[in-house]
């Protein structure tokens, strides 16, 4: 059979002109051809009135978000401007979908084509039933996922991040009984600039650039705190002269186990400032004449926040540094010993260097943990004290405490004032940073290298 040269581009212009075209009429793949043309046609009904032109209202109320109607209309036939983004979010990302196909079905016409042509023949049933077995089923087993993750994943981000940009808040941006409106980067500007898009604007710099240096702080003191608290304690309990270790370590994992949740709650009672058993102890003893504010002084506040934080988290990394440790040869601490090496200089030229190799990825990642760390914040010291500055509280107009870190001022700033604005421009600064931070120094780590392939 003589195919002609120009199967391919005959193939591939067809497809370029309507969906699937190319392989049911050149290249007699009918049922994909099919498919691919019942995908399109249904794209392009969607847009007619015989599906009451679903996607032009859709992406039109995601760019209007919705238009006042005249007063005394019943609440239902108000435009609900969060669904119309949400709704509007979900027809692009269908588009987006309809459209990679296209062009990966104009691709894949033309290589078809090419492939007939190589071999002069077009392939036959058993040909075309173990090619579909080799690309169409991962194709199909992986599809459900990807709808999945497109419509529980992609739309809520998307619809996360395309917040920042409006004027969704409370009281006056608030649907059905009030519209939203894009305010492109207002909300940014009034973060960082203090602008008067949003009440109380002058103090929101202020209050960001606290709350950003805190959770920082924080971020790195939690993460090698606890790593290295429980690094001290994984190799004490590995010295033979430690008598019961397993006992040791059973009462030391004791707080890991208890939910942190409960434990953080404990705590908040035991550091009461007026009636909290620990303060009261100590005055008793005669060790303190005035309460410690544990938990109602700013600084005193950060500083219990961390020790506390120490009790709960260091046993993790005591149990991860300890499985390593066992995977360490003895014989190297047998050699090390045998050229005169002292503890001290096996820990820094074995141990040391052997646990950070293996855990170097795990401390990355407790440290973008720590960040989002929002029980330990939350549940002990909720975010507070609040900040006073003369006779203004800082914290109504900002809802921002002393303890807070980015992640639980976003809380507030939803579930307290409904500012849901800011807080997506501070979900997308959170995300901005810590994502390519993580990836920046996972994969600069030499576990990550040496696991390539």
């Amino acid at each position: 059979m003589d195919i002609s040269n120009s199967l391919a581009r005959n193939a591939k212009t067809a497809s370029c002109c309507f969906m699937g075209m190319g392989q049911f009429v050149f290249l007699k793949q009918r049922l994909r051809g099919l498919l691919l043309m019942a995908f399109e046609i249904l794209i392009i009904l969607a847009f007619t009135p015989v599906f009451n032109c679903a996607f032009p209202k859709a992406i039109y109320g995601f760019i209007t978000l919705g238009s006042p109607k005249p007063e005394g209309t019943p609440i239902k036939y108000l435009d609900h401007s969060i669904f119309m983004m949400i709704e509007g979010i979900f027809v692009l990302i269908i588009l987006a979908i309809f459209a990679f196909i296209y062009v990966a079905q104009i691709r894949q016409a033309k290589k078809d084509g090419e492939k007939i042509i190589k071999k002069n023949h077009f392939p036959s049933m058993a040909e075309t039933r173990n090619e579909l077995s080799l690309t169409a089923f991962p194709i199909l087993g992986v599809a459900p996922s990807i709808l999945m993750i497109s419509i529980f994943t992609v739309i809520p981000l998307f619809f996360s991040a395309l917040v920042a940009f409006t004027n969704y808040s409370s009281p006056d941006h608030i649907p059905p009984k009030n519209l939203v409106d894009w305010v492109g980067l207002e909300n940014f500007k009034t973060l960082f600039l203090g602008s008067s898009g949003i009440g109380g604007g002058s103090d929101w710099p202020a209050a960001f650039a606290r709350v950003a240096v805190w959770t920082v702080i924080w971020a790195v003191c939690a993460t090698f705190t606890c790593f290295f608290a429980g690094f001290f304690f994984a190799v004490v309990l590995q010295d033979k002269r430690i008598k019961l270790p397993k006992l040791y370590r059973t009462i030391f994992i004791l707080p890991y186990a208890i939910p942190q949740m409960l434990s953080l709650f404990m705590w908040a009672n035991l550091l009461n400032g007026t009636m909290g058993p620990i303060n009261r102890t100590m005055q008793l003893w005669g060790i303190i004449r005035q309460s410690i504010p544990w938990l109602t002084n700013p600084t005193t506040a950060k500083i219990t926040l961390i020790l506390v934080n120490i009790w709960i988290g260091f046993p993790y990394s005591m149990i991860l540094i300890t499985s390593t440790m066992t995977s360490i040869s003895k014989s190297m601490y047998e050699a090390a010993e045998i050229d005169g090496a002292n503890k001290w200089q096996q820990f820094k030229s074995i141990t040391l260097p052997m646990v950070m190799y293996q855990l170097r990825p795990i401390l990355i990642m407790q440290f973008a943990g720590n960040i989002n760390n929002f029980g330990a914040v939350f549940f002990l010291t909720g975010g507070g004290p609040a900040l006073m500055s003369g006779m203004d509280n800082l914290s109504i107009s900002t809802q921002a405490g002393s303890t807070d870190l980015l992640i639980s001022w976003i809380y507030k700033l939803t579930m307290n004032s409904n500012q849901y604005n800011v807080a997506s421009v501070l979900s997308i600064l959170v995300f901005a940073v810590l994502v390519p931070f993580a990836l920046y120094n996972f994969t600069r780590t030499k576990s990550f290298k040496e696991s390539e392939i």
